[in-house]
């Protein structure tokens, strides 16, 4: 029956306790919780990333002057804002929302977790994150690899060193049987789907696993690291199977991140995408002066099947999409 909750009472509880967990370890260390709007002016540029919109029309305006506005699908650029205003260290527990598809991990409304902490890298992050997911899980501590190490490993081929024809072939050696490779000419997508394919299913499976050190190509608004031009100070959390979290150490300089902005927009149009709007006033308010700062994105939905080892989102979730 439709009107019921998909997850059990049991689940709801746990989930409950979940949520007070991480307001108490936050707490303990004097991060600031904040509340920002779902509702933006402007979107993300990412290829692989699809928006929900929506027209809003003030009311008595003729038709015609509708505002498009998008549901956030992460509050990262605002909670940028609130930390190029002053805010300090910050987080928030809120709904995102992607237009893409539901599974056994995705639900189109999710609730995702945020943090930003001032002066830390992407490697203090990572000990944060670690902490906070020992708690919750009690679980040990997270071992880490980077992205070269593992894609070496389980793919057979150098992701800092690789052609698209090394990346086609390695699709055909390990008989993915994926036949749309060979007319794809995006290096980082073809990345990707190997990742996911061969890499994924292999790393965090007794431990949570931080990978680290992403190509350069997939920084997204992390900063390319000044050891090694190759690769972002990005990385992300996997554990049995989920990837629980995505953090970067944050690109601060407005000029590069505009031209980010611009660059996935060209790439949209070569694939016959809309170009999305830029968000201005994230440019401003790096222009203003982001604190040097590393952020990360959780999502606490996948966290909570983790604490109850359920089998799909729609477990730990009480009205998801079929049922919304």
């Amino acid at each position: 029956m439709n009107w019921q909750a998909s997850a059990n009472l049991e689940n709801l509880k746990k989930r409950a306790e979940v949520l007070a967990t991480i307001r108490t370890f936050f707490a303990e260390r004097n991060v600031l919780e904040v509340d920002t709007q779902a509702l933006s002016h402007a979107t993300v540029t990412d290829l692989h990333l699809v928006s929900f919109e929506t027209q809003f029309l003030q009311a008595g305006a003729n038709k015609d002057s509708a505002t498009t506005l998008y549901l956030q699908t992460s509050p990262e650029f605002a909670m940028k804002r609130l930390l190029a205003s002053g805010s300090g260290c910050i987080y928030q527990i809120c709904k995102a929302f992607r237009n893409e598809e539901s599974g056994r991990f995705h639900n189109p409304e999710f609730t995702i977790l945020e943090w930003y902490r001032e002066e830390f890298d992407h490697f203090e992050l990572m000990k944060e994150v670690s902490r906070l997911v020992e708690r919750v899980l009690k679980c040990r501590p997270a071992e880490q690899f980077t992205y070269q190490q593992v894609f070496s490993n389980y793919v057979g081929v150098d992701p800092l060193h690789c052609t698209i024809a090394d990346l086609q072939q390695a699709v055909l050696t390990h008989q993915l049987h994926a036949d749309w490779v060979l007319q794809e000419h995006n290096l980082d997508t073809l990345l990707q789907y190997l990742f996911t394919e061969l890499v994924e299913p292999k790393i965090g499976q007794n431990l949570p696993c931080f990978i680290y050190n992403f190509p350069a190509s997939q920084a997204a608004l992390a900063k390319i690291s000044g050891v090694d031009n190759r690769v972002a100070e990005r990385f992300e959390l996997y554990f049995k199977g989920i990837e629980l979290a995505n953090g970067f150490h944050e690109l601060t300089n407005s000029v590069e991140q505009k031209q980010r902005f611009e660059a996935d927009n060209r790439l949209r149009q070569r694939y016959n995408l809309q170009p999305k709007p830029i968000d201005e006033n994230l440019l401003q308010a790096l222009t203003h002066g982001l604190p040097n700062c590393a952020g990360v994105a959780l999502g606490i939905d996948r966290l909570v099947m983790l604490t109850v080892d359920a089998c799909a989102i729609d477990d730990v979730i009480a009205f998801p999409v079929n049922r919304a």
